[in-house]
């Protein structure tokens, strides 16, 4: 196998590992009852803005992975991290754009199931996703990457 193509397999593996479980499976777990009866019924407006949202929040979790293949030479799990320090596309923006992708496939599906529980567990997420920046990830890249991350930091905010 290629280096690319490991390079992309390892990122599909931690995708279906880390934002699969986390907005996927967790997620469908707390609303499989309601699924059965979303089904039979046409979709209402606000589950249209509920699909938009979780659209929004795909694209930016794909683009955010293929930035991590092309430019960062690693993969989006910290158990196999990117080797280059990515501060382009999204990055330029916000220094967790993947966080704010898996949150906003999080809040796409919180509002297409008017699902209370969800939003609960979107708010937890996001805590979790806040603690693990501050004091594990950005410790990380701080300690890997130097004065490039600090100079990052002091012009991208940690999330918009």
């Amino acid at each position: 196998m290629s280096a690319s193509a490991n390079l992309i397999f390892r990122n599909l593996f931690f995708t279906a590992l880390q934002p699969g479980i986390v907005a996927g499976l967790i997620p469908w777990l707390l609303v499989k009852h309601q699924i059965q009866s979303i089904s039979h019924s046409p979709i209402a407006g606000y589950q249209y803005a509920g699909i938009l949202i979780f659209l929004i929040g795909l694209s930016i979790l794909f683009t955010c992975i293929i930035q991590f293949i092309t430019h960062g030479k690693g993969t989006i799990s910290p158990a196999d991290p990117t080797k280059q320090l990515i501060v382009r596309g999204l990055y330029k923006y916000s220094r967790n754009a993947m966080y704010i992708g898996v949150l906003l496939l999080l809040a796409g599906e919180t509002v297409f199931f008017a699902s209370p529980l969800l939003l609960l567990y979107t708010i937890v997420v996001f805590i979790a996703f806040h603690l693990f920046i501050l004091f594990v990830e950005e410790p990380r890249l701080e300690h890997k990457f130097g004065e490039e991350y600090q100079e990052y930091c002091s012009k991208v905010k940690r999330w918009f």
